[in-house]
């Protein structure tokens, strides 16, 4: 059986503990050798000022291809264009293309209505490998599964080459969208995206943003752990393991984990798939 590929999803910290705690993971999770790593990118300046940071940081100062995230939310053609050019000149190759939560204030440009049109502008600027956001329970704010599937479609045919889902719990979810995308005659790869949990009640609280649902059995396993944060971890860590090995025997090739820029149950996982560290990096952060 062939190994899997892996590629990690990061966030731009706020402060100096926060920032050891993600270069202590990119460094880590650098040995296992995925496929890219991403960077989130808020709506406010000031954060996408730190994704902008992040990512230069990523690319200067290790092997690793890093793929900023974009978004419509708050942008114009024109500073999209200012962003994809920066990139482009500093060696940046790779990017996820999100249309982005809606936030007072924010205004989405009639030419940025949807990702579909910020992945014909990045393509129409340079030959960016592009990957889009897939959603196995839909998008919260489809009107259907049906308009979901149509509308990954038209990214997909915009010039992206695969899809990275929001995070699910229950397999059935993925593999069920996962054929739909093969009726609607989507043959770009779709990457589950993997989400090791870490705390139950931030958990419920991401997954009701995101359309994304909590099953009983997650309730039940984690239930009364807030005070056993040891016995949480290793039952978390188990909980994602068992995700992963099952959908690889159903022929996943790839996943995306969202570490939360922490290294350690990701890691794990990544080692309970058959993936070892090449060679170890000694890079300073």
């Amino acid at each position: 059986m062939s190994q899997c590929r892996v590629s990690f999803e990061f966030f731009p910290p706020k402060n100096a503990r926060m920032e050891a705690t993600l270069w202590r993971s990119v460094f880590t999770l650098a040995q296992v050798q995925p496929q890219f790593v991403s960077v989130t990118y808020g709506a406010d300046p000031m954060t996408r000022a730190r994704t902008h940071a992040v990512i230069e940081r990523v690319h200067q100062l290790t092997t690793l291809p890093a793929a900023p995230h974009l978004t419509c939310v708050g942008e114009t053609p024109d500073s999209v264009r200012h962003t994809l050019r920066r990139y482009w000149a500093q060696g940046i190759r790779k990017l996820v293309a999100v249309r982005g939560d809606q936030h007072d204030g924010l205004k989405i440009h009639p030419e940025l209505t949807y990702a579909s049109d910020l992945v014909r502008l990045a393509r129409d600027v340079a030959d960016f490998d592009i990957t889009v956001a897939a959603y196995p329970e839909t998008h919260p704010e489809a009107p259907s599964s049906a308009f979901d599937i149509d509308n990954l479609k038209r990214k997909l045919n915009s010039g992206a080459k695969r899809a990275i889902t929001q995070f699910f719990f229950e397999n059935d979810a993925f593999l069920r969208f996962r054929d739909r995308c093969v009726r609607a005659g989507i043959q770009s790869e779709i990457i589950p995206g993997i989400l090791p949990i870490t705390r139950l009640d931030k958990l419920r609280a991401f997954a009701s943003r995101c359309g994304a649902s909590v099953p009983l059995i997650v309730e039940q396993t984690f239930e009364g752990l807030n005070d056993d944060p040891e016995t949480f971890r290793l039952l978390a860590a188990n909980y994602a393991i068992e995700q992963v090995r099952d959908l690889k025997r159903e022929g996943v090739e790839a996943f995306h984990f969202y570490t939360l820029n922490r290294f350690d149950m990701t890691y794990a996982i990544c080692h309970a798939l058959g993936i070892r560290p090449v060679k170890r990096q000694r890079v300073s952060a």
